[in-house]
């Protein structure tokens, strides 16, 4: 089987089920910004795993990518198509986040400042990471149809808000405070 069709060459594509539909969408949107996500935490969790050695990080990040292609799957099917094939979300999955962020803020001291993102490549990406995510979750607000992946999305970007803090502990970078100018 070829990788191209060229069914899409005129601005269309289908979704899981057969629906036509035009390739900015907000469905195709949606998944499209989740899909890039996922590309963004691969980039990330390969950073750390190669160069940092954050052992439960990159395992926690290869969680977090096959919750992402679940999300994409749902988002990518049509409403009308609605199977028990694919698989879903559930809270396990907000929790498993939850006790994640948990798990990190033990370590980091108590936030005084907003954080501009920056201070290490590792950080940075974190943030991209972050800001994606957030990107995803107004996407898919816009569908008004997948609260549970709403509400995933939105403790995600704290995730990567907080991994973001905890990368800078464990480099031993001074996080970057934003602090308003006076006039």
């Amino acid at each position: 089987m070829k990788v191209y069709t060229k069914t899409g060459d005129k601005g269309k594509t289908s979704l899981i089920g057969g629906v036509r539909v035009e390739k900015d969408n907000i469905r195709i949107e949606s998944y499209g910004t989740v899909d890039e996500l996922n590309s963004f935490v691969g980039l990330l969790s390969d950073k750390l795993n190669n160069q940092l050695k954050l052992e439960s990080v990159p395992k926690q990040l290869g969680q977090i990518q096959h919750y992402l292609f679940v999300i994409g799957s749902n988002l990518a099917t049509s409403e009308e198509s609605k199977t028990s094939n694919i698989p879903e979300l559930d809270e396990k999955q907000i929790c498993f986040l939850e006790g994640n962020i948990d798990g990190f803020e033990q370590e980091l001291p108590v936030m005084t400042n907003f954080i501009l993102p920056g201070g290490h490549e590792f950080i940075s990406l974190a943030h991209c990471c972050r800001t994606i995510c957030r990107r995803a979750e107004r996407r898919v607000v816009a569908l008004q149809t997948e609260p549970d992946i709403v509400k995933y999305l939105n403790r995600l970007s704290d995730y990567f808000f907080v991994l973001a803090r905890y990368i800078s502990l464990k480099l031993e970078k001074d996080e970057i405070k934003w602090i308003p100018e006076k006039e």
